[in-house]
C-alpha cells in the first residue's frame, strides 16, 4: 500500500545500543497514513492488467486475491507517484525507479521473459495460473476490502 511518511526527530534506543550503552544515537519514527487508490485508478490498471494478459498469453493466479492485491498496489502507486511501478518489491526511492522504467509494470523481466515477480501475469505451465484473463472491480474490491 502506498502511504505518506511524516518524521519526527524522536530519539530511540535501537537493539545495538541496548548491548552497548555507552553510545547513543538518534531514529527517527516513521508514522504512514494508510492511502487508499481511488476508483478511477483501479480501473485503469484493471483493465491494464485483462488487456496485458491477453496480449501476453499470461493468466490471473488461481487465487484472484494476489490478483486483486497486485492491481491494487499498482494503482495505488499510480495515484502517489504517477507511474504502475511493481508493489511488490521495496525501493529506497520510488521516484528514480519510476525515471529508470525497469519495475514499471510490465516491468523488464515480465516483458523480455514473461516472469512477473508479483504473479500478476503467470504463464500457463506456471502451477499457480488459474484459466482467466479478467477480473471485475467488484472482486478486486471485495478480496481487499479486509486487508
Amino acid at each position: 500500500m502506498s502511504s505518506q511518511t511524516l518524521l519526527l526527530g524522536a530519539a530511540f534506543p535501537s537493539p545495538a545500543l541496548a548491548l552497548a550503552p555507552s553510545r547513543s544515537r538518534s531514529r527517527r519514527l516513521r508514522i504512514r497514513a494508510q492511502v487508499e487508490p481511488s476508483d478511477k485508478s483501479v480501473e485503469i490498471m484493471r483493465k491494464f492488467s485483462e488487456q496485458y494478459a491477453r496480449k501476453s498469453g499470461t493468466y490471473f493466479c488461481m487465487d484472484k486475491g494476489v490478483t486483486a492485491v497486485v492491481i491494487k498496489g499498482l494503482a495505488e502507486h499510480k495515484d502517489s507517484i504517477g507511474a504502475p511501478l511493481c508493489p511488490c518489491r521495496h525501493y529506497d526511492d520510488k521516484a528514480a525507479e519510476v525515471g529508470q522504467g525497469f519495475w514499471n509494470c510490465p516491468c523488464v523481466p515480465m516483458r523480455e521473459r514473461k516472469e512477473c515477480h508479483c504473479m500478476l501475469f503467470l504463464t500457463p505451465e506456471n502451477d499457480f495460473a488459474g484459466k482467466e484473463q479478467a477480473i471485475t472491480l467488484e472482486e478486486i474490491k471485495e478480496a481487499t476490502s479486509k486487508l
